[in-house]
């Protein structure tokens, strides 16, 4: 049973900050891009929205290895994490299914899906 959810004014200023944020923003980044557009939004406010977002598959949450990040794109795609300054980028590369179903046969897991990260030095910290 899906529960159907308010599109409350809040989580609206939520998924337009993860969008106007391209760069896997935080949520303190999150925080931040919504309270220049409304000082009253709370910090709880925020997190909770960003879950319930990530939860109907309205964003991706990222969890990565210095925090959650979270993604407007929800298609599969995967990451690169700069092991330097943090920074995340989506990487174009086609989903390997075989993956999915290999670590299901293995395991015998269902339902078996990946998201995958690479990590390396960004241009910038080279």
């Amino acid at each position: 049973m899906t529960v159907q959810r308010r599109n409350t004014r809040q989580r609206r200023l939520v998924l337009d900050a993860v969008r106007t944020l391209h760069d896997h923003p935080t949520a303190e980044e999150v925080f931040a891009e919504v309270r220049r557009h409304d000082d009253h939004v709370s910090r709880g406010t925020v997190y909770r929205n960003l879950a319930l977002l990530a939860q109907d598959g309205s964003i991706q949450q990222l969890k990565t290895p210095g925090g959650s990040r979270f993604d407007d794109r929800c298609d599969a795609h995967a990451h690169l994490i700069c092991t330097s300054c943090g920074s995340v980028c989506d990487l174009e590369l086609p989903y390997d299914a075989m993956a999915d179903a290999g670590a299901a046969r293995a395991t015998g897991f269902a339902h078996v899906t990946h998201y995958t990260f690479f990590e390396g030095l960004c241009p910038t910290c080279q």
